[in-house]
């Protein structure tokens, strides 16, 4: 069972309550008057990016007619909304789309993700996580950079911690041969993935498209990530992560293009147990 995450829950209700809304024909701006708000903020509650107050809430399902167990759900999801997930702690190092992101995985039930060239950050050595965002960002500071890694070591909970989030990680061959912070980072990289997919074979599947692989969809795009939620409510969600710039989409359609790219990826990768020999063996020749 996924944890909860306030990120998750906000956004829950801004669906039902955003749903409820286009049922009865009432616009955004009709809404939110009769419940004292401005037309923006319901619309950045309807997002998940802002939360009514228990009155407010109370007075927008009376006249939306939501029924008791509607109502008592919302209210639950609401009491969740109001708690600090532990990625508000890093709120000044991070955009509002990135911070919503850690929410959204904190509280997924499985993620799906492919990279190209790169070790899925869920993955990383804390070594490897330092040598990509020193190179990424070389101006930062000391201080942030090491902000910044402790950040990526604490979404890493959702892997090796209870409960665990489901994983099917398919990254590209360059990812296990890239000597990301050289040879020594790189070889406790590959030894540190080979040790996660022996402790975690029952959440973590990690699948490698070699080189000699013909071609997929998804080949020479950027990284990204769909989440899905243990609510069957909730819609799949995307991130995907460009060099310039990073978005979260909710748009069902492009999740499911997205999701037939990754489909057709997994199919160009070995096997889960090719993939970890192939990893084995390119730290064993060493």
């Amino acid at each position: 069972m996924a944890p909860v995450s306030p990120t998750v829950a906000a956004w829950a209700i801004g669906l039902r309550i955003r749903e409820k809304r286009g049922e009865l024909g009432l616009s955004g701006a009709a809404a939110a008057k009769t419940i004292g708000v401005a037309a923006a903020y319901l619309s950045d509650v309807e997002h998940g990016k802002k939360n009514l107050s228990a009155e407010r809430l109370d007075k927008l399902m009376g006249i939306y007619e939501f029924d008791d167990d509607e109502a008592d759900e919302l209210r639950e999801l609401r009491e969740q909304a109001t708690h600090r997930g532990w990625w508000t702690r890093y709120s000044a190092l991070f955009s509002e789309d990135l911070l919503r992101f850690f929410g959204f995985e904190h509280g997924a039930e499985s993620l799906v993700t492919f990279g190209s060239d790169l070790v899925n950050g869920l993955l990383q050595t804390e070594d490897y996580a330092r040598a990509i965002i020193e190179s990424g960002a070389p101006n930062l500071r000391l201080a942030e950079v090491d902000r910044r890694v402790q950040c990526r070591l604490a979404r890493q909970q959702r892997v090796v911690g209870e409960d665990p989030l489901q994983v099917l990680a398919v990254m590209g061959e360059a990812a296990i041969r890239q000597q990301v912070g050289g040879k020594d980072v790189h070889l406790a990289q590959l030894k540190h993935l080979a040790t996660l997919i022996d402790q975690h074979h029952d959440s973590l599947e990690l699948r490698v498209v070699p080189f000699d692989a013909t071609g997929h969809p998804a080949m020479g795009g950027s990284g990204f990530s769909l989440m899905s939620f243990p609510s069957g409510r909730l819609p799949t969600l995307l991130w995907q992560e460009t060099v310039t710039s990073t978005q979260l989409i909710t748009d069902s359609l492009t999740a499911r293009e997205y999701a037939l790219a990754h489909a057709e990826a997994t199919k160009s990768a070995l096997s889960r147990e090719d993939s970890l020999a192939l990893i084995e063996k390119a730290f064993t020749r060493r």
